[in-house]
């Protein structure tokens, strides 16, 4: 719809008020203030335009264990209370419900794989249904099996002509872009070392990425894990990795199976190990891009900055990603993750995981600029979104404008502060309770040091390990061709089928007739098999017509 010159003459001077009243000193949020508020955001949602083109290219971008309360407390702490978020201003929003088949609570592997193969599954597994259980090996080298794997958003953009890829501020092997390719009932065989002998006929998931499709056909694989990749690939001095990292040692070398399957089919391609090599690529002339930075995981984008490791930012691989994968006429389908949310959040590290989220939502805006330059953005539909929230809280009743990071108020019950910021269970760095006779005594949180440092820990209700993910809905943002198809809520896996729908590939790749008799054929399954389980789990039901 077309905003009319009325419309738009309303919506600029409400928008004027707003600004200048902002502006003024001593200003109060009136009652005028917030009615022009009112009607500048419904002017704006009176003239949200529907766009039902075919989407050439898609871009969905993860934020690993990106809650609402980290994109609230994210938003808060970059812009205050009314600013909002690059993605925030997308014109379609909706809600995903993250449970996976045998958890209330999802893991990464099941999240990542409802999403992008249409089909929810089990924890810990990925690419197969949830007639797999963890560490179930008949899937493994079994050619007369009937069950076979899923298949991704990844092969059916490929099937349809598409260039593929993704990029990940975590290993390349961790559970989300392994969903992309890989079929394996544990998410943990990132390398051989990882497989039990019961699993000598099974490959481990740095193996399915280069020697499989559709791992084998992306045109762009950037992040980091090399360790899986190749047996005593050297340390990096700087870089400090896990002890619990998958590293290869049967001698297998990928990184070069990698290089010579491209020479064989005289495929241009580069390897990149480093921010140099990023810029010194030639994107027009590349077509294939494998980079490998790290070790292990890539740092957090606080550390990065520190201590200049000549390590790229997600934003620097995905901005280069773009420019090679977009040459295809046929258009492209890129997959970018923030893995590193999440490990802030299993830290209990706020601000490190509301870092992170900028980052995140700077990679986001700068990829719509550039897909703008290139002249693309009215053909490709851009959606974010979340595997699975987390623990963190937002408490109390801190004043407009207080830092997020900051302490909010004292406890009337223990006469002791509290941050805005905590975690319901996770990792605590300091004591958070201490016992005086009967009486336990939670500690000052300021006491520790400043709430607002990166490597603050913030408080915990229950002490564990490592934090836990939530299981709260995740919000979903969506603008360009076929975005309105997010505006409800939605089971996880309708990501796939939305995708697919819009951009006309995998099951959805036929006419639109075709599709449309699809919908009504598999509506009317949906129906009777909700109406059984109903009967199920109800010893009587009643119906009322």
């Amino acid at each position: 719809m077309m905003m009319g010159r009325h419309q738009l003459e309303l919506l600029v001077a409400a928008l004027a008020l707003i600004n200048c009243r902002v502006a003024a000193k001593n200003f109060i949020e009136d009652e005028e203030y917030w009615m022009s508020v009112g009607r500048a955001e419904l002017s704006n949602a009176l003239n949200v335009a529907v766009n039902n083109k075919v989407a050439k290219n898609v871009i969905l971008f993860i934020g690993d264990g990106m809650g609402p309360n980290t994109v609230t407390a994210t938003r808060i702490y970059k812009y205050g209370e009314s600013g909002r978020l690059t993605f925030e201003k997308f014109p379609h929003v909706g809600l995903l419900k993250t449970y996976s088949v045998d958890k209330q609570v999802p893991d990464a592997a099941s999240s990542a794989t409802a999403m992008f193969t249409g089909v929810k599954v089990n924890q810990k597994t990925i690419g197969l249904d949830a007639s797999y259980q963890i560490n179930d090996t008949t899937h493994c080298g079994n050619a007369s099996s009937q069950r076979i794997g899923l298949t991704s958003l990844a092969k059916w953009a490929q099937d349809a002509g598409k260039s593929t890829g993704f990029v990940t501020n975590s290993r390349i092997t961790d559970a989300t872009p392994a969903a992309l390719y890989a079929q394996t009932s544990n998410r943990k065989w990132e390398c051989n070392t990882a497989m039990p002998p019961s699993a000598k006929n099974c490959k481990d998931i740095a193996r399915q990425l280069i020697e499989d499709l559709p791992g084998r056909n992306f045109k762009v694989i950037m992040g980091g894990g090399k360790k899986s990749f190749e047996a005593n690939s050297p340390p990096n001095p700087k870089e400090t990795v896990d002890k619990s990292l998958c590293v290869r040692t049967d001698r297998k070398d990928l990184i070069r199976e990698w290089i010579e399957d491209k020479l064989s089919n005289n495929l241009s391609h580069q390897f990149l190990t480093n921010v140099s090599d990023i810029k010194l690529l030639d994107t027009e002339q590349t077509e294939y891009i494998l980079g490998l930075f790290t070790n292990g995981a890539m740092p957090m984008e606080y550390i990065r900055n520190k201590k200049s490791l000549g390590i790229p930012s997600l934003e620097l691989m995905t901005e280069t990603a773009l420019k090679v994968i977009s040459k295809n006429e046929n258009g492209f389908f890129l997959m970018v993750e923030n893995g590193l949310i999440d490990a802030a959040h299993h830290q209990s590290t706020a601000r490190l995981a509301l870092d992170e989220t900028v980052e995140f939502d700077k990679t986001i805006n700068t990829s719509i600029k550039l897909l703008r330059q290139l002249n693309m953005l009215n053909d490709t539909l851009v959606i974010v979104t979340s595997d699975h929230a987390n623990l963190l809280s937002i408490n109390g009743y801190p004043n407009r404008g207080n830092n997020i990071l900051d302490v909010a108020g004292v406890s009337e019950t223990d006469d002791v502060k509290y941050t805005t910021l905590t975690y319901s269970i996770g990792f605590a760095k300091h004591p958070v309770y201490t016992r005086s006779g009967s009486i336990v005594i939670r500690q000052d949180p300021t006491v520790s040091g400043s709430t607002s440092s990166h490597d603050y820990t913030q408080q915990v209700g229950i002490p564990d390990e490592t934090g836990l993910h939530g299981g709260s809905d995740v919000a979903v943002y969506a603008r360009g061709p076929m975005g309105h198809l997010f505006h409800s809520i939605h089971e996880q896996n309708y990501i796939a089928h939305a995708i697919a729908y819009a951009t006309k590939i995998g099951m959805y790749h036929q006419s639109e007739q075709s599709t449309n008799q699809s919908f009504i054929h598999f509506s009317s399954i949906y129906l009777i098999c909700t109406l059984i389980l109903s009967l199920y789990v109800n010893e009587v039901t009643v119906l009322r017509f």
